[in-house]
């Protein structure tokens, strides 16, 4: 999260609804209805508009990448929120410019990289993905055997809240994620209910707090994930991944059965702007960093109250060993 990516089932850690929402940029908000960006009509200005995903990590990313944008080369930089499959479609269209972190979306791939050629495939961002399930290392410490999933049945009345009834839970985060968990749990035999804290805040909140209590739990988690830095938490090993059973959960979602993959996570340019030539073209091609360096961006945004730019500028000054050879040779 090296492995072929097979299929959305398990790579998609955080999804999609239909929906656009925009998020506010340094000047303003994106309109998506228009140009990709207000400026990009303007003689001789410098704009690029790039995707940016809900979760921190993304939001890390695009944060690193628009301080150095604007900073280092002089471009404007729109920033617009838009859900993982839509992000495809404007990014097709040319109302984006740049995804700087896709879990994997084959049947999009195959249909606008491959068929259409209107998407360009960038390259890794150096961080890799992975999705699992996981309880706090102070339970796992006490009782190993909760980590090997044959086992967790024994401690489902452990597990139980007022929202999962008289089965354990398995903490979801938002209903719109594409996960396969119901599906685990209806093809493993486990007696869990599926329960959605309602976004990922919501669910670090939860988890922080049963971990203050040093209560038990199950959650659906995932890696990079700066809350590790704070919880540590053991990964719950499931029936092992294999590509027959990815192929098997592309023809039926509900017949999944085995764990998530471990998936390279991705970078995608519209094609004209990957041919475009220019400097932020080729600054987004190089951009490539390490999972401890998004972490630490993203704990400095969601933990420690700093806004994302302000926690871009403090990484920015802090490494640049690391970010200077992102940027094109003169």
């Amino acid at each position: 999260m090296s492995r072929k990516r097979t299929t959305i089932i398990g790579t998609a850690a955080l999804a999609a609804t239909a929906v656009l929402s925009l998020s506010l940029s340094a000047c303003g908000k994106a309109d998506m209805t228009k140009q990709s960006s207000p400026f990009a009509a303007a003689e001789g200005s410098k704009s690029v508009t790039l995707s940016v995903q809900t979760w921190v990590g993304a939001q890390s990313n695009v944060a690193v990448a628009k301080y150095l944008l604007e900073h280092e080369l002089g471009y404007h930089v729109d920033t617009v929120q838009v859900d993982e499959i839509p992000a495809w479609d404007a990014l097709s269209q040319g109302r984006v410019d740049a995804i700087l972190e896709d879990w994997g979306h084959p049947d999009q791939e195959q249909r606008y990289v491959k068929d259409k050629k209107t998407i360009t495939a960038g390259g890794g961002n150096g961080v890799t993905g992975h999705i699992g399930w996981y309880v706090p290392k102070y339970w796992a410490d006490a009782h190993p055997e909760v980590t090997d999933w044959k086992n967790l049945n024994k401690f489902a009345d452990q597990l139980r809240t007022s929202e999962s009834g008289d089965k354990g839970q398995l903490m979801d985060g938002s209903p719109s994620y594409v996960t396969n968990d119901k599906a685990l749990v209806k093809n493993l035999d486990l007696n869990y209910e599926v329960v959605f804290a309602g976004s990922e805040a919501a669910q670090i909140t939860q988890i922080q707090q049963f971990a203050k209590e040093k209560k038990p739990f199950l959650t659906y988690w995932y890696e990079p994930q700066w809350l590790f830095n704070q919880v540590p938490m053991v990964e719950v090993e499931l029936p092992k991944y294999t590509d027959a059973c990815a192929e098997k959960g592309t023809k039926d979602p509900q017949s999944i059965d085995c764990a998530y993959p471990t998936t390279p996570l991705q970078k995608y340019f519209n094609t004209d702007f990957a041919k475009s030539g220019t400097s932020a073209a080729a600054f987004l091609k190089n951009f490539k960093w390490t999972k401890d360096a998004q972490n630490e961006v993203s704990e400095s945004i969601a933990s420690k109250g700093l806004s994302a730019d302000e926690a871009a500028k403090r990484w920015v000054h802090k490494h640049p060993d690391v970010w200077k050879s992102w940027l094109p040779k003169k």
